[in-house]
Order: structure tokens, then sequence, then C-alpha cells
């Protein structure tokens, strides 16, 4: 495949400098699409050949990052002692998907990676008691800790990347347990998401009943793993970001229950209606605390605009079409049946699998170009220095999603569609 060339929206570690005006980038998306989400390429530009990008003064202020005066702490750095610098030449592991849209990230900081996952396994193990050892196999595999760096390589410290890694380690836990692998299930889904979410947002309630909900967050590895990640997140976060990330966690759970209600009536959505599913159930509350793990606020107003809603929404569901292609393979292997966008096409459209497949890395691409076109536009519009650092560090996050899912070859195996 063509190498993409780094993200218009991606730091480079050690080198926050914008891009050379007239640098190349290579097509990998669908034809007739910009590699910048603007103007639609001829459809004469042959498929793989260099295209050269014109400038965008949004995108590269975006690379740039923040100017001025007192802005040197929002720039993409480290402030704890330094680690090995990752070896940017290194060949990531496993292939990626043919014609998907994505671009390719330097290694994380392999110093930060091993330190993160024994910290991370350690609170797995001794202080949540996350998962029973049978089952360690399977968290060793999720490389959670190689994955969280390369998302959030502006994380001042090691702490605040295990912020978002104690948070991801939750969330798979309730996913696991309630939904899906491991004894998850349908039936009384709601009441178990439900009291799970008073371990992020607490119950406030009598003095009578109180001990016994406090009780109640001990009993169950999802409840455990809940109450400890977000104690920690609250130490690092303001009240503002903890506000924000229990509120896109409750996007989450709803998501979890349209899809459990679909499961339990045997329906198949439209297609509309999977992706509507899909931007609630789906990765947004890890890059929208990309913020606090970078050890700045983006200001609730900011974060609240239209424009930027709907910057991290697009990036959340380009990102969870992301998993969804990666994880067809091994949800097909899988007992029961598993709704994800390729297979909801061929139900619906009535086409092949390799095409509904192929259709559904076109969704994935459409998105990216328009997160990317729409966050320029939002750089443009707002050039303050937290937003632009928090624009980079959503468009990172999504670079470092699409690296983990690609290298992660223990989980994941692509389909004989090529």
């Amino acid at each position: 495949m063509p190498d993409a060339g780094p993200s218009p929206l991606q730091s480079r570690p050690h080198d926050a400098a914008a891009a050379p005006t007239g640098a190349h980038h290579r097509v990998t998306g669908t034809p007739g699409h910009s590699p910048d989400g603007g103007d639609p390429l001829p459809r004469s530009v042959p498929e793989g050949a260099a295209v050269p990008r014109q400038p965008n003064q949004a995108l590269e202020r975006i690379l740039r990052g923040p100017s001025g005066l007192g802005t040197t702490g929002l720039h993409l750095c480290r402030t704890e002692e330094a680690l090995s610098p990752p070896e940017a030449g290194a060949p990531a592991e496993g292939e990626p998907i043919p014609g998907l849209y994505h671009h390719p990230v330097p290694q994380p900081d392999p110093a930060r990676v091993e330190e993160v996952g024994r910290r991370i396994k350690a609170w797995a193990v001794d202080e949540v008691q996350a998962f029973p050892p049978e089952w360690e196999d399977q968290f060793d595999g999720f490389s959670v800790g190689r994955y969280m760096v390369a998302c959030h390589p502006d994380a001042p410290t090691v702490e605040h990347v295990m912020v978002a890694t104690r948070l991801m380690v939750a969330e798979n836990a309730v996913d696991d347990c309630y939904c899906e692998d491991h004894g998850g299930s349908p039936i009384g889904l709601g009441s178990r998401l439900l009291l799970a979410h008073t371990a992020l947002d607490p119950l406030h309630t009598t003095k009578a009943y109180e001990p016994e909900w406090l009780d109640s967050l001990g009993s169950d590895a999802p409840r455990r793993a809940y109450r400890s990640a977000m104690e920690y997140f609250d130490r690092q976060a303001t009240s503002s970001q903890t506000d924000r990330y229990r509120h896109d966690m409750a996007r989450l759970h709803l998501g979890y229950l349209a899809e459990a209600a679909w499961a339990e009536t045997d329906h198949v959505p439209e297609v509309w209606e999977y992706l509507a599913m899909r931007q609630f159930n789906n990765f947004r509350p890890c890059p929208t605390i990309t913020d606090t793990v970078g050890g700045y606020e983006l200001p609730a107003d900011l974060h609240a605009r239209p424009a930027m809603q709907r910057v991290i929404a697009l990036a959340g569901n380009a990102t969870t079409i992301v998993n969804d292609l990666y994880s067809y393979t091994k949800e097909l292997n899988s007992p029961g049946r598993h709704l994800n966008l390729p297979v909801v096409i061929a139900d619906l459209e009535g086409v092949s699998d390799r095409d509904a497949y192929l259709k559904a890395i076109e969704v994935h691409n459409d998105l990216m170009h328009d997160f990317e076109t729409e966050a320029a536009a939002l750089a443009a519009a707002c050039p303050v220095p937290s937003v632009l650092r928090f624009l980079k560090g959503v468009a990172v996050w999504v670079d470092g999603n699409h690296y983990w899912h690609q290298t992660n070859t223990y989980r994941y195996s692509l389909p004989d569609f090529w």
C-alpha cells in the first residue's frame, strides 16, 4: 500500500513544526476524494499516485500549534525526564486495510509503553481485580499500554497516560462482562449499566441507604474498575472535564442499550440507524479527554461549541468504524451474531460480503475527510491556543487508534477480500 503520509493534523514527536509547503500526499482513500477532504480529485488520477497537497492555512496552523506570548506550555512536549526516543523508522506490525484512509504514526516510545504496561497490570490485578487469572493472556494481548501511548504522545508524564489507560481498561471490563465476550447479555443490561454508572456519577441519597450503594461499587469487576479509574481521573481533571467525561459515558451506555435491544428482538437496523447507534456506542469518551491527559484544559464553552462537537463526533465515528473493519473477522469467528457496518450493509443492501466490506471502507474514508475538513475550518474560525492543541490532540488520537488496530495481530486479522 502507498504511504498515506503524516496526518495534516498530527503532531510529529520532537517536531511540532509545520510541514513544508508543497509536501506530497499519497492517495489511499476512495478515488475521487481529496486527501484533505476538499474538492474531489480528478477521476483520471491513478490510484496510489502522489498528488500535491495545496497549502491550507488552517491545517498548517494546527500542525504548527499555538504561538504567541504564553503559549510555550501548550505545545506537544514531555515535561518529565527524557525517555528513549521512539524509532521513527521501525516498521509497524500488521497490514493496514487496503484502501483505508489513514496516517501512519511513529512507533510509540518503548520505554513509556513498558512502564504504562507494568503500571496498568498492577492496577488491574492488585487494586481492582479487573479480571481472573485465566484472562491474563487476553489482557496482555490487548496491549493497552502501546495503545494509549500511541494515542497520547503529548502526555507530560506517565501518570497522565495512566489516567486514560485505567479508563480504557474499565470501559472494556464493562463491555466484556456486561455486554459481550465474558458472560455479557442484552437481558437486564440496562439495570447493570445504570448501577455501574453510579461509580462515575455518584448517587446522592439519604444516609440510611448510602452504605448499601457504596458496598455495591465493589460487587463486581466493572464497578470496581469504574470507581477506581474515575477517582484517579478526578485528581487530574477539572470539574468541567469530569462532568464532560460523565456525559460522554452516558452516551456510550445509551449506545450499548440500543444494540442490546436490537439483539433481543433480532432486529437488523437500517444502515443509517446502525450509524446512529455507533455515534453513541463508540470511542468518543477517549479522544474527548485528550486535554486532561495532555495536562491542560479546553474551556467548557469552547468544548460545547457546535463546531467542536461536530469535530469530536466525526472523530469518534471514524475511529469506531475502524474497529468494525479490523474486528470483522474476529467477530465472524465468535459465537452468536455480531452487528458491524459490513454485516448491516450486506443484509440491508443485498450485496456480497466483500462489496459490503469495501463500501464500509468508503464510509470510513468519508467520515475521515469530513473530520479533517471540519477541524481545519474550526481552527481557522477559532484560532485559540487551547482549541488548536485540542484539535491536534484529537487528530493524534484518531491516528493512534488506527495504529493500535493495525498492529494488534493478537486480536485482529484481515478478511481475504483482496
